[in-house]
């Protein structure tokens, strides 16, 4: 269902049109205002434009970041899981073995008892 919300940032009115929930935008909203207000607050030069641009860049920045963060995590868990794999194939190896070494216990005492007789 597309939402119609309507949102102001930098006292400019936009009505935007998401699949989102209006409270995600809104939130969304007040999070650009926030980094808006903040460049512009250290540098009364910087232009409404400049400021976009530089909040972009650093937006851009942390999800280039968070994204090798999440590449990197997604490594590690297929990692784990071809370790775990691995792991798997070798504990089924060793329980043959030792039902193999029991069976062959099971003969050697069976000789054993056999030659005693």
């Amino acid at each position: 269902m597309v939402n119609k919300v309507k949102v102001i940032i930098c006292g400019k009115e936009y009505i935007l049109q998401t699949e989102e929930p209006p409270s995600y935008v809104y939130g969304l909203a007040k999070m650009l205002e926030k980094k808006l207000n903040d460049m512009c607050a250290g540098n009364s030069s910087v232009s409404p434009y400049s400021a976009a641009v530089m909040v972009a860049l650093s937006t851009l920045d942390d999800l280039s970041k968070a994204q090798s963060n999440f590449d990197n995590v997604r490594m590690q868990a297929k990692e784990y899981v071809d370790e775990a794999g691995k792991a798997r194939i070798e504990r089924d190896a060793a329980m043959k073995e030792v039902e193999r070494l029991k069976i062959e216990l099971e003969q050697l005492q069976d000789e054993v008892r056999a030659s005693k007789a």
